[in-house]
């Protein structure tokens, strides 16, 4: 049997930093949990500064991002619960597909190769960096409307504004395309799983009911395409919610079922 796992690793999304786990970092911590929030290779400055100069969002690889994630997790005692949020869900998933971490939870996950569900919503959400070709090589940012749809469409107008100007950042447009077209290139991509791994620990899929950019449509294909016979696959959609749920009021009823699933099928 092994230990009870002691610590959580955060992995953060698209268009965000580790800074949008800031509200999860204090609410585990006081749990008495070590707590994780590991920055793609050349996140690791503040918001403002990537903002300023988006060379190192230009220059990002899956690979490169798995890496960092895998040096953070390899040295640990117990292996740590680990938690993504949408791209971090994708991520999440590879990781547990590899043999990291003692159980899964993907929160609006982006899908992992070979879901090829694509609602409307996510057309429209996604628009911003698939609509030019030359979007592939640039870091293509969101305009406060753009996030407002993709990220907190539930959000009051306030706080919708505060996420924006906290959290905010440009995505890889090379990462973004390479993912949008894993069904269609030959052989497998960067969002590659085994889904028929049967050593693959827990994973539980969390859904926003109103997320425009990765609806839960999405994660329910994702769920269903795991095959492996006594591994563990769930997925639960909380009514009302948008994609940018660890930021969203009520974010702690998240937070703690993530937790306790996590305790519980470790």
């Amino acid at each position: 049997m092994t230990d009870r796992p002691d610590t959580i690793v955060l992995i953060h999304g698209f268009w965000v930093t580790p800074r949008s786990w800031e509200g999860w970092i204090d609410h585990y911590k006081a749990k008495g949990f070590r707590v994780l929030a590991p920055a793609y290779p050349g996140f690791d400055v503040e918001v403002e500064a990537l903002n300023a100069d988006t060379t190192p969002i230009e220059r990002l690889e899956v690979p490169a991002i798995i890496s960092r994630l895998k040096e953070t997790i390899r040295d640990l005692e117990t292996p740590p619960i680990l938690i993504g949020h949408s791209a971090g869900g994708v991520f999440t998933q590879i990781l547990l597909d590899h043999g990291y971490g003692a159980a899964g939870v993907a929160i609006n996950s982006a899908p992992t190769e070979g879901v090829a569900v694509t609602p409307l919503s996510q057309i429209r959400a996604a628009f911003p960096v698939l609509k030019n070709p030359a979007n592939r090589h640039k870091a293509v940012g969101l305009t406060y409307d753009q996030w407002r749809y993709a990220f907190t469409n539930t959000f009051p107008e306030d706080q919708a504004k505060a996420t924006y100007e906290r959290y905010h950042v440009p995505a890889s447009g090379h990462v973004f395309w390479g993912s949008a077209l894993a069904n269609i290139h030959p052989g497998h991509t960067d969002s590659y799983v085994d889904y028929r791994n049967p050593e693959r620990r827990p994973l539980l899929f969390l859904s926003g009911e109103n997320d425009h950019l990765m609806p839960p449509k999405v994660q329910i294909s994702n769920a269903k395409h795991y095959k492996a016979p006594g591994t563990v696959t769930e997925q639960f959609t909380y009514p009302g919610r948008a994609h940018l749920m660890p930021a969203e009021d009520g974010w702690q009823e998240v937070a703690n079922h993530a937790l306790t699933w996590a305790l519980d099928h470790s």
